[in-house]
């Protein structure tokens, strides 16, 4: 049986079920066929993170600097996002990589060397951007695409000791170290320069934010996985020079051409 098969008979063994809904998605301003309720997304991003917090290879800081610091800028950002129905969280990564990433249910993880390279303006761009793809359901709809809704159910509604809530942890964690699309990346984008600029802090941050980001992976001093799960860097400097009207650049028009 091909995928396409396979997902078509998942789609109609729910819709028979009544597990489909059509919801607004404030993030993309449109209309979401979601097999996967809000409430089930929350209770499975606190597995999620309860499973993260036993990763040895994802200590979590209690660095009272760090906290306070992202603390500081978290309350100012969920002030104006658009999705309300959720709790932001974010927590630092004691590691000296420059990464960031999200998990369905409103938790953000920021990396250290993240923490240590950029300005408060440039990480409130990172942390708005993350909680954009919260916003838009992004990995969600993401694993509903992989087919996965019964075994994200089961992650999200059975008991720890079940092997199918461990199986569906596994899947849910596999997918959220997925590149985002393109799309998802560049609407993440434009959710991070708004909410950053509605909570006080400088739109254009995420241009500088970016620009660092490449340097520091041309340099190569250390590990810089942010590039595996978030990609096309210039094509996103140039989507946020176009949506806050700024000048292009030679470097835009080129890599434009590309």
């Amino acid at each position: 049986m091909n995928f396409c098969r396979l997902a078509q008979l998942i789609l109609i063994a729910a819709v028979l079920s009544g597990c489909v809904t059509t919801e607004y998605n404030a993030g993309s301003h449109s209309q979401d066929l979601m097999l996967y309720s809000t409430s089930r997304e929350i209770a499975l991003g606190r597995n999620l993170a309860a499973r993260i917090a036993e990763e040895e290879e994802l200590p979590l800081s209690k660095n009272p600097y760090y906290l306070s610091r992202v603390e500081e800028i978290r309350k100012k950002i969920v002030d104006v996002v658009d999705r309300t129905a959720l709790n932001y969280y974010v927590y630092v990564i004691e590691q000296d990589e420059m990464n960031a990433f999200s998990i369905p249910g409103g938790h953000v993880y920021i990396y250290e060397g993240l923490l240590n390279e950029l300005t408060d303006d440039e990480l409130a761009f990172v942390i708005a951007h993350e909680i954009g793809h919260i916003v838009s359901r992004h990995a969600i709809k993401r694993m509903q695409a992989a087919t996965g809704y019964h075994i994200l159910l089961a992650a999200a509604t059975q008991a720890p000791a079940d092997p199918e809530f461990v199986r569906g942890l596994n899947f849910a964690l596999g997918q959220i170290f997925v590149a985002y699309s393109r799309e998802d990346e560049y609407n993440a984008d434009e959710l991070a320069v708004k909410y950053a600029e509605k909570a006080g802090f400088d739109p254009q941050a995420g241009i500088r934010a970016l620009e660092k980001l490449k340097a520091a992976g041309k340099r190569k001093i250390r590990p810089i996985s942010y590039f595996r799960t978030h990609p096309y860097a210039q094509q996103r400097i140039r989507h946020i020079k176009e949506q806050l009207r700024l000048p292009l650049d030679v470097q835009d028009y080129m890599h434009q051409l590309r």
